[in-house]
């Protein structure tokens, strides 16, 4: 089965040795996603609440440059500087899947890169 490399500047470029995602079949493997705006790859700045927000509409974008929307996604993995955190980023994580949610992992993290509050990954499963 063949590999396919998803790139959009709709979404923070990879900072290290990684794809923001891949695509293998109908599945497509999202990278963790941090509070960087695309355009200027400056943090957000402020609570949890405001980078959960940035951190899903880089997904979202990322996603969308793999021909998939939200609703494709099967699981997602949180993870939080803070378990302290959970009320905020769970209000906004919410927002994004209101009818028929994806399975998800939470926990909470000794540190995260650049020194953020949250990140999240996926995996989509489009149709055929």
């Amino acid at each position: 089965m063949s590999r396919e490399i998803i790139k959009t500047a709709k979404a923070p470029g990879a900072i290290g040795p990684y794809s923001q995602a891949v695509r293998v079949g109908n599945a497509i493997y999202c990278s963790g996603q941090i509070p960087l705006h695309p355009e200027t790859g400056d943090l957000v700045a402020g609570d949890v609440a405001g980078q959960t927000e940035r951190v899903m509409e880089n997904l979202k974008a990322v996603l969308e440059a793999a021909g998939a929307e939200m609703r494709d996604v099967v699981s997602c993995t949180v993870y939080l500087s803070d378990m302290n955190h959970f009320g905020l980023m769970n209000g906004v994580y919410g927002r994004y899947f209101q009818e028929n949610p994806p399975s998800r992992a939470t926990v909470a993290v000794a540190g995260l890169p650049r020194g953020v509050d949250v990140e999240v990954s996926c995996i989509a499963v489009t149709e055929a």
